[in-house]
C-alpha cells in the first residue's frame, strides 16, 4: 500500500472503544472530554453515532467523534471531536479576566486589579475538542490532519454548527497530575486533588460547579506566584495545537477554564482559514503519474482530501492529489480515491496544507512553534 494512503479519518464507531478507552489513559490528568469510565465513553460512542445519523438543520446537541486509524496496521493513531452547541445540555462554565479599577476620592490612591469571574459566555457555540495524537504515532502531518480536518467538515457542513467556534486549550499541569492553578484555588473552595476535580467535571457534575467554585471575584494579587503565571497558558503538549489554531485565527479573549487556568480560544466560523480555504470539486481517477504537478508546474504540496458525506466521511492527507488543467475537476490516484468512498465524477473537497489565509494575506502570524513541538498535540 502507499505511504501516502496510511493515514485515514472517519467517524468512530462502537469497534473503537477499546482504543477509545486506552487513549483516555494515556492522555492524563485534566484531559476532561475523554475521561478513563469505559461507560461513558461507550456512551460518548453511541451518541457520535447518532449525532452523524441525524438530519440537522441547526445545532443542537450533537457531538461529532473522530479516530485517525493506520490503514496499513488498523491501530487508532489518535482522536479529534467537535460539540455542536457547547453548554446546552450542560453548563458551560469560565472564569472571566476583568480588571477592577478601585475609586477613591484622591486619584493618585486609585488602583487597578485582576479579577477571575465566574460566567457563562459561550452557551450555544461550537467547541472543537478530543484531539489527542498517541506518542507512538506521532509523524508528519498526524496532528495537522486531527486540527485541520474538523474547519473542512465545517465547511462541508455549516448547518450543523454555530457562527463562532471555540477550543478550550488544557492547562498547566505537571507529569504527576498536579495544577498550580488548582493547587491555590482548592484550598479556598473544596480539597480536592485535580484528579478528583477533573473527573467531577469531565463527568458532567454541574453542581460540583454550583457547590465549590464561588461566584463572586476572585482577585489574583491573592494568589501564590505561581498560580498567576499559568492562568491563561497551556499544557507543554498543546501548544502546538494552540499555535495552530492561532495560525487559523482563533484569539484567546481573557475566558479560562475553571480547574487549571488554561485558556479559551474563538473565533468567527466564517473567519477560520481552513473553512475558507476548503475547495469542492469533481473528482476525476487517474493512475499515479510520476510527478503530479499543479496548473503552475510546480510539485504537488501536502494537502486533506475527503469525500462529502457525513456519517460516511473519510478524510487523509495526501500529495496524490492535482487540479485538472482548465477545468475545476481534483484529480486523484485511484487507489487514493477507493479508500476515501470516491468513485469518477464525485465531488470531492481538498484543503492544501500550505500557508493560512492569515499569512497571505500579509498578517504577522504567530511564532512557529520548533521541529520538536510540532508533533505533540493534546487538549
Amino acid at each position: 500500500m502507499l505511504r501516502t494512503l496510511a493515514m485515514l479519518i472517519r467517524p468512530i464507531t462502537p469497534k473503537d472503544l477499546d482504543a477509545l478507552v486506552q487513549i483516555a489513559y494515556e492522555s492524563g490528568p485534566g484531559f476532561t472530554s475523554l475521561m478513563p469510565d469505559r461507560d461513558a465513553l461507550s456512551r460518548k460512542i453511541d451518541h457520535s453515532v447518532e449525532s452523524f445519523a441525524r438530519t440537522v438543520t441547526k445545532p443542537r446537541d450533537e457531538h461529532y467523534l473522530f479516530v485517525l486509524e493506520d490503514s496499513t496496521t488498523g491501530d487508532i493513531m489518535g482522536t479529534t471531536g467537535i460539540e455542536a452547541a457547547a453548554g446546552v445540555s450542560r453548563p458551560l462554565v469560565h472564569f472571566r479576566r476583568n480588571a477592577v479599577v478601585h475609586h477613591a476620592e484622591d486619584r493618585q490612591k486609585r488602583h487597578t486589579e485582576e479579577s477571575l469571574t465566574r460566567c457563562q459566555h459561550y452557551t450555544g457555540c461550537t467547541e472543537v475538542c478530543s484531539l489527542y495524537l498517541r506518542p507512538q504515532f506521532r509523524r508528519s502531518n498526524a496532528g495537522k490532519l486531527l486540527s485541520r480536518v474538523r474547519f473542512l467538515f465545517m465547511a462541508l457542513h455549516p448547518e450543523r454548527f454555530a457562527d463562532t467556534v471555540i477550543a478550550e486549550m488544557r492547562g498547566v499541569s505537571d507529569s504527576s497530575g498536579q495544577s498550580p492553578f488548582w493547587d491555590w484555588l482548592k484550598h479556598h473552595v473544596a480539597d480536592l486533588d485535580f484528579m478528583s476535580a477533573t473527573q467531577l467535571a469531565g463527568c458532567g457534575q454541574s453542581g460540583f460547579i454550583e457547590q465549590f467554585i464561588p461566584a463572586k471575584p476572585l482577585y489574583t494579587r491573592q494568589m501564590t506566584s505561581e498560580a498567576r503565571a499559568v492562568i491563561g497558558q497551556v499544557h507543554e503538549d498543546t501548544r502546538a495545537a494552540r499555535h495552530m489554531l492561532e495560525r487559523e485565527g482563533f484569539r484567546h479573549r481573557g475566558f479560562v477554564d475553571l480547574l487549571d487556568g488554561g485558556p479559551t480560544l474563538e473565533c468567527a466560523r466564517s473567519d477560520i482559514a481552513s473553512v475558507r480555504e476548503t475547495l469542492l470539486a469533481s473528482a476525476v481517477l487517474r493512475g499515479r503519474p510520476q510527478n503530479p504537478t499543479d496548473d503552475s508546474g510546480e510539485t504537488c504540496k501536502s494537502a486533506i482530501v475527503a469525500n462529502t458525506g457525513c456519517s460516511e466521511f473519510r478524510a487523509t492527507v495526501t500529495s496524490q492529489v492535482w487540479p485538472a488543467p482548465d477545468s475545476c475537476d481534483l484529480v486523484l490516484e485511484e487507489q487514493l480515491a477507493r479508500q476515501l468512498d470516491l468513485v469518477d465524477g464525485s465531488l470531492a473537497c481538498c484543503l492544501p496544507l500550505g500557508q493560512t489565509s492569515q499569512q497571505s494575506q500579509g498578517r504577522q502570524p504567530p511564532r512557529q512553534e520548533p521541529a520538536t513541538e510540532e508533533i505533540r498535540y493534546a487538549y
